[in-house]
């Protein structure tokens, strides 16, 4: 069995702290745990909502071609490449 090393307080209002040991009991879990499994999946939610890309299907296919075309630098990056190649071979 692992122990927590860290804490998480918080303050609720007494109706609040009511529902969530009701639905914690509804559960058959210590509130502690409905607690931390409920923040942990809104926590899990938060980062992939802001890490996930949805593309619709035009946008995948336009996604898709742009990745299958050839690769074709543009000036900037053409200097930057010999610039970088110069530098290498010194």
């Amino acid at each position: 069995m692992t122990t927590a090393a860290a804490r998480l307080d918080l303050r609720l209002e007494p109706r609040d702290k009511e529902r969530i040991t009701k639905a914690a009991a509804l559960r058959g879990l210590p509130v502690s745990s409905f607690v931390r499994d409920a923040v942990l999946r809104e926590a899990d939610a938060a980062i992939a909502a802001d890490t996930v890309v949805t593309l619709s299907a035009a946008e995948s296919r336009r996604f898709l071609a742009a990745l299958d075309a050839p690769f074709q630098p543009n000036a900037r990056l053409k200097e930057a490449m010999d610039a970088a190649a110069s530098v290498a071979q010194r």
